[in-house]
């Protein structure tokens, strides 16, 4: 055979090995693109960015769900419907120690309640019945901040600062709170400790909201911001925030600041209450409120004796949870709002039975089928078989949430897999999850307390 022919040969094979070893690492490379950059090419070019995302599709398509867990067959059987009980008069409860004021009067008719005129609470008992509320308030002076790249928990809390007059910018919040541009959560919780511990305004962030409540606060002056779901007919479901900041019940809309699909006029987007409700209970009715410190009581009064108690708010979710199974048996979200309530509950008393019923309503919610981004919002899943035992459960769906770019990117995946591992006796890598999740987020303390106990080992 001539040298040129082999040259030849030998060319191809190597194309060929180059090729195979290409199509093998393609969903590899694929995944780590990093998603604002994909996000760019949609906004610049959408004509490349369907060709691209096509390519995507092909080669490291998302799931369409979460996985099942593998050890519910094996876990032991907790019958929910006996459980209903427990969660209503298990847990005593306890009376929130503020002392309670009344909202501010309102008339029946329309009104706009403006920031620089804030309404003067009057004592009252916490029984007294409030007053009514009038048919449509919108607050003024609340402007709209077009989001930066998945920077919505930011962008909502700088338009609610910006109403009290407080100068900020979306990036200098995200700054703190999600350093990592490419971070996909920001908890309500952890957007109301910045406020308590960064600004001088304080925050609450509470689950179980209702319509009613939201409208209290909006009438007595208090923007509202909601998490809920969001479907994107191109990429599926997401989540998101909204400041809700206006309502008018003759329309039965809620008026409120949407950074990411605007209008940029702050004019406001309308949804109607039907529409908002089915997406905020993908999120267990939660939202954040934002105030000065001087008028606790009073937010205290608004949110009633049974939401500002941690423990009475949690036996509220799982009422309201089990009463939407009822109505629908097969509403995953409902069963997945129930594990959480029963494993909040779990935190609160101690109390095993708590996050047994817990695992069992979550492996429900699985087995129902959830969104697979699911997890990069809302984490007691994990805790809730940790606390069972169910370690390879938590790693699993750890992993199954890191499989995609968007998930490598949520601190809490890491920092609860490494609990997984540490308890399975692997410390090596349980300190290297910590680690990645401080990589995602060097201002997440809790992975900095997990990897100085690991640390801590070898002393």
């Amino acid at each position: 055979m001539k040298k040129r022919t082999k040259n030849i040969i030998l060319l191809v094979a190597i194309v060929q090995i180059i090729l195979i070893v290409g199509f093998l690492a393609l969903p590899t490379v694929v995944q780590a693109i990093p998603g604002r950059y994909r996000v760019a090419l949609q906004e610049r070019s959408p004509f490349l960015s369907g060709i691209t995302e096509g390519v995507i599709e092909q080669v490291a398509p998302v799931a369409t769900a979460l996985p099942a867990p593998n050890q519910a067959a094996s876990a032991p059987k907790i019958d929910i419907s006996e459980s209903i009980g427990l969660a209503a008069t298990a847990v005593p409860t306890v009376k929130p120690t503020a002392v309670p004021t009344a909202a501010p009067e309102t008339t029946a008719e329309a009104q706009t309640v403006t920031k620089t005129d804030p309404p003067t609470p009057t004592p009252i008992p916490p029984t007294a019945t409030p007053p009514p509320l009038p048919a449509r308030v919108v607050l003024s002076g609340m402007g709209v901040i077009k989001q930066t790249f998945n920077n919505c928990g930011p962008a909502n809390l700088t338009q609610v600062l910006n109403y009290y007059d407080y100068e900020t910018t979306q990036e200098q919040l995200a700054s703190y709170l999600k350093p990592n541009s490419e971070d996909r959560n920001v908890s309500a919780w952890q957007i109301a400790d910045y406020v308590n511990e960064q600004t001088p305004f304080s925050a609450i962030a509470r689950s179980a909201g209702t319509f009613d409540m939201v409208k209290r606060f909006v009438a007595a002056g208090y923007p509202v911001v909601i998490e809920k779901g969001y479907e994107l007919p191109q990429s599926g479901w997401w989540g998101h925030y909204l400041t809700v900041f206006g309502y008018d019940d003759d329309l039965g809309e809620m008026i409120s600041q949407d950074s990411y699909l605007g209008p940029w006029d702050a004019s406001g987007r309308t949804d109607k209450y039907e529409d908002i409700d089915k997406l905020w209970q993908q999120f267990n009715y939660t939202f954040y409120v934002v105030y000065p410190p001087e008028n606790e009581a009073e937010v205290i009064t608004l949110l009633g004796d049974v939401m500002a108690d941690d423990m009475t708010m949690w036996n509220r979710v799982a009422d309201l949870a089990i009463r939407e199974q009822e109505e629908d048996p097969n509403n995953a979200f409902a069963w997945f709002n129930l594990g959480t309530a029963k494993t909040r509950l779990g935190g609160l008393t101690g109390n095993q039975q708590y996050y047994q019923e817990g695992a069992a309503a979550y492996d429900k919610a699985f087995e129902l089928g959830l969104p697979p981004r699911m997890l990069w919002y809302q984490f007691q899943p994990y805790l809730a078989y940790l606390k069972t035992d169910r370690y390879d459960d938590v790693i699993a769906l750890a992993n199954a949430t890191l499989e995609t770019q968007g998930g490598r990117n949520v601190e809490e995946t890491y920092w609860y897999k490494g609990h997984a591992l540490a308890a399975l006796g692997d410390i090596f890598g349980a300190k290297t999850a910590y680690q990645a999740a401080l990589g995602v987020n060097k201002n997440f303390y809790p992975a900095q307390t997990s990897l100085d106990w690991i640390n801590s080992l070898g002393n």
